[in-house]
């Protein structure tokens, strides 16, 4: 498998991320092997929380929580998940699937030998973590989950999956502005993006929101992750777009970024659709302590899903972020930080 590997200068002074790098080959499922990188602080032999991030930033984004939950005695483990941060990149766009993620990420963990996890995770993090407690839920202990979810084409009958599949390549391909501009429009009321595809297949959004991304993502030749990172943070300087900027100097490194929000099995034809269902069946018997800490302006109610199909998430403290939109860990960190700790002390 080709890749490319951003160099350790473009990680240089970066603000507010002063973590040394840690390394660990893994399988790339092509009889070779990937680099894959994570912070890790705090006692090597202390508990394990391991924060997973999303699209399209990196171990970054955890920057501001990780020296509250290593104060509170914690080893933190940070990983980019291939394609990320100074994780080794894929070149080719058709190397980054669901499951190949989640086979990457499995691999890290055992070759980690990380157990007694307490599982951080947001956005992408979620999908690709969730799938590993339901394959392999003796490695848990706890799990938050923030602002993500496990999409399986629920509520869409097969026979509308040709529909929405021309309906989005039907989608214009926008610049940064527009294309966030064309997303923010309604999007309370529109909800999460598997609400969006049941309303556009029921014939009530003619144009999802997230399909914007989708094709923005994939085909705009303006593609910027820390460029997006600053209209999608409540606050976020120059220096601190720049974090996020970092990983991604040349297009040949943003192939994994701009992949994921292809691979989201929205549609119920779509090749993952029977693996998520499966993971929600083991979900549905994991029952060891489960929280959702999802913010007041993120749309849709994914939290509602996991608190009524997920019977460790009975009884907890569930918490909506206020002051937040998508990137919790980074708009309300010391607050998602606390709760954390709060939420594994409530559960010993």
């Amino acid at each position: 498998m080709q890749f490319y590997r951003t160099p350790g200068e473009c990680f240089h002074n970066l603000v507010e991320f002063p973590f040394e790098p840690h390394y660990v080959q893994i399988d790339d499922g092509h009889g070779g092997e990937l680099r894959m990188h994570y912070v890790d602080e705090g006692p090597k032999n202390a508990p394990t929380i391991l924060c997973v991030h999303g699209q399209p930033v990196w171990s970054y984004s955890f920057r501001k929580m990780i020296p509250t939950l290593v104060a509170a005695g914690y080893r933190v483990i940070a990983p980019d998940i291939i394609g990320f941060g100074r994780s080794d990149k894929p070149i080719n766009p058709l190397d980054y699937t669901f499951a190949t993620h989640v086979e990457w990420m499995h691999d890290f963990v055992r070759r980690l030998s990380l157990k007694g996890i307490n599982l951080v995770c947001q956005d992408w993090g979620g999908p690709i973590t969730l799938r590993l407690v339901a394959a392999d839920p003796d490695r848990f202990a706890r799990v938050v989950v923030s602002n993500t979810g496990l999409a399986d084409g629920r509520g869409i009958s097969s026979a509308m999956a040709p529909k929405l599949r021309q309906l989005l390549a039907q989608t214009p391909v926008l610049n940064t502005e527009d294309c966030d501009n064309a997303m923010r429009e309604g999007l309370g009321e529109r909800g999460g993006f598997q609400d969006q595809a049941r309303n556009a297949a029921a014939g009530n959004d003619k144009r999802p929101p997230f399909m914007y991304w989708i094709q923005h993502s994939a085909k705009s030749e303006d593609f910027n992750p820390g460029a997006m990172m600053r209209r999608w943070l409540m606050r976020c300087t120059d220096e601190q777009q720049a974090g996020y900027a970092a990983p991604f100097p040349v297009e040949t490194a943003k192939q994994g970024a701009r992949r994921f929000p292809s691979i989201i099995p929205l549609f119920p034809d779509d090749v993952e659709v029977p693996a998520n269902r499966k993971a929600w069946e083991a979900l549905r018997q994991f029952e060891k302590p489960f929280l959702t800490a999802f913010s007041e302006e993120d749309p849709g109610n994914m939290d509602q899903q996991f608190q009524a199909e997920v019977p460790g998430a009975a009884g907890q403290k569930h918490v909506r972020f206020k002051n937040a939109m998508h990137y919790t860990q980074d708009d309300v960190a010391e607050e998602f930080a606390e709760v954390v700790l709060a939420f594994i002390a409530d559960n010993p």
